[in-house]
This record gives C-alpha cells, structure tokens and sequence, in this order.
C-alpha cells in the first residue's frame, strides 16, 4: 500500500508564500491537487518519477513550482504570489505509468493523501 504524508498548509495573507511536501514510500508519478467549497477537485502540478518532467496548470503557471527529492521520495510544491482563490483544500497523490511519464488526469492517480488546508486571506 502507498502511503503519502502531506505537510505545511496552513494560513497565509494574499501575496504571501507557501511550501507543501509530501513524503511517498516509494518513486512515483506525483501530482498536486486542490478542492475548494463547492468545486470539483482540479490539478495543479505534477511531476515524473525521475522528475525530468512536469505539467502545470495555466492558472499557477510563474507562481507555483513542483519539484522532487528523489533520495528522500519527497515531492514538493512551492507556491508563491497567493490569491484567495487559492485557498482550497491541497492533496498530493500518487500513480505511475513510466519514469519520464507526466500524469495530468485524477483517474491517473490511485494513491491519495489526507490533505491539507491552505486558506489565503485578502
């Protein structure tokens, strides 16, 4: 069974920044997603096993950054310039179809973190 450990949500003022981890027990294709009130859960980012290739969304693209530490299997998501639209429920998930392969879709990803609360306030 994969487990995926989510960290570093919390409260943040618009404009600010932002670093979620997720710690996987093992070398997968990783993505970040997110689910406000209301609102289906979406994608944000994602990345390869061996991290050579991501996939972002258009609407974080210049403001958000994953990246991977493969020695410690630690996805991490970097997210800065905050809006409140951003404030949503964040989780990190895990599939794999290939080291170099990108996974961009929900049904992609069988495995799921708890996740974690980011609220940005104006």
């Amino acid at each position: 069974q994969v487990q995926l450990v989510e960290s570093g949500g919390g409260l943040v003022q618009a404009g600010g920044s932002l670093r979620l981890s997720c710690a996987a027990s093992g070398r997968y294709a990783m993505g970040w997603f997110r689910q406000a009130p209301g609102k289906d859960r979406e994608v944000i980012a994602t990345i390869s096993p061996s991290g050579g290739n991501t996939y972002y969304a258009d609407f974080v693209k210049g403001r958000f950054t994953i990246s991977r530490d493969n020695a410690k299997n630690t996805v991490v998501l970097q997210m800065n310039s905050l809006k409140s639209e951003d404030t949503a429920v964040y989780y990190c998930a895990a599939g794999f179809r290939g080291f170099q392969t990108v996974l961009t879709g929900r049904d992609d990803y069988p495995y799921w973190g708890q996740g974690t609360q980011v609220t940005v306030s104006s």
